[in-house]
């Protein structure tokens, strides 16, 4: 399908009268590199080992001085820049995050203060790795509405803090990291619009991917802390057959909304969870993996910043083309789903 036949069919399929664009975006990643032969002298793992079962190379750990609000005010500086948006004009903050520097005040208002975003409301969103992605059709509800013109998403996470690096099965797969993204309106048909996006859950598989302790059930208490609770626990090969499946779902639903399919995607830019994941995935779909921007390899899982940070990777590669379709899809706990279709 011809890029202006596609721009005719999602608009209509839309029918929004105040389109909404990601007017930029931006990513942080910490400076040190931990490796799989580090994780090699740390638990019994191999690097062959973990690149087959997982694609993964390296991941970026946070320093103990930087906090999710840290990775996500860098981030958010880049995606405000590329906008030409002072943090002055910004109504709105959400920051998706699993790992926030504190359970009061939200992460959003430490970010705010930082910026100096005065005007703008604040909160927080945890739906893990979906957290971005909720975020976007929740800002752009904001922007489409009239309510809000200017909103800041945000996914961050401090994966590495929730991680328990005596458990050789998960924490190998988490690193840490923040993605941005500024939605206002389009309307002067500037581009880059955010055209719709599906999102679902289901919570009746919660206990598949978890962090029991902490919380108001299992408050934090010696016995907790000595159970190991307050990290990351995972069924992984339970998480992996709902994770395909959903993911196939919320894409080819979010294609349809719009009036397209599969064949009309440019690039898709997937949760990176697992390499045999976005495989299986790619393979349902029936879209060539030249068509998946990947950065597994590099960065690991991080959460809700995956999809954030991947996806302002490949807006800065030079890659994207205007008219370009670009499909983002996510799986996380909860369980939680979700995809973005994007018109470049």
């Amino acid at each position: 399908m011809k890029k202006a036949e596609q721009r005719r069919i999602v608009e209509a399929a839309a029918g929004l009268d105040r389109p909404v664009r990601i007017a930029g975006t931006g990513s942080y990643l910490p400076e040190r590199v931990l490796s799989n032969a580090d994780l090699e002298k740390m638990v019994d793992t191999t690097d062959e080992w973990i690149v087959t079962r997982t694609g993964i190379r390296e991941r970026r750990i946070a320093s103990e001085k930087e906090a999710t609000s840290d990775l996500s005010t860098a981030a958010a500086k880049r995606a405000l820049k590329q906008a030409g948006v002072a943090a002055e004009d910004l109504d709105g903050i959400v920051v998706a995050t699993m790992t926030p520097d504190m359970v009061m005040p939200n992460t959003g208002c430490l970010v705010q203060d930082r910026l100096g975003a005065r005007k703008a409301a604040c909160f927080g969103l945890e739906a893990a790795c979906s957290g971005f992605t909720y975020g976007l059709e929740i800002g752009r509800q904001f922007v489409r509405s009239g309510a809000m013109d200017h909103v800041l998403v945000i996914g961050a996470e401090k994966l590495s803090s929730f991680t328990d690096w005596q458990d050789r099965s998960t924490c190998v797969l988490f690193g840490d990291g923040a993605g941005a993204a500024v939605l206002a309106p389009d309307q002067d048909g500037a581009g880059h619009r955010l055209i719709t996006t599906v999102i679902g859950a289901n919570g009746g598989l919660a206990d598949l991917l978890k962090v029991p302790g902490g919380g108001s059930r299992r408050p934090a208490s010696a016995e907790t802390v000595h159970e190991r609770q307050h990290f990351i626990k995972m069924a992984g090969r339970e998480v992996f057959k709902y994770a395909v499946t959903e993911m196939c779902n919320a894409g080819r639903d979010a294609l349809k909304r719009c009036g397209l399919t599969t064949e009309d995607v440019d690039w898709v830019v997937p949760h990176q969870a697992n390499i045999r994941i976005i495989q299986a995935v790619a393979e349902r779909l029936k879209v060539g993996l030249e068509k998946w921007y990947l950065n597994i390899d590099r960065c690991g899982n991080m959460s809700a910043a995956s999809v954030a940070v991947a996806f302002d990777e490949l807006v800065r590669s030079g890659r994207v083309q205007s008219g370009d379709i670009l499909l983002m899809i996510v799986f996380g706990g909860g369980f939680t789903w979700g995809a973005s279709v994007v018109q470049w």
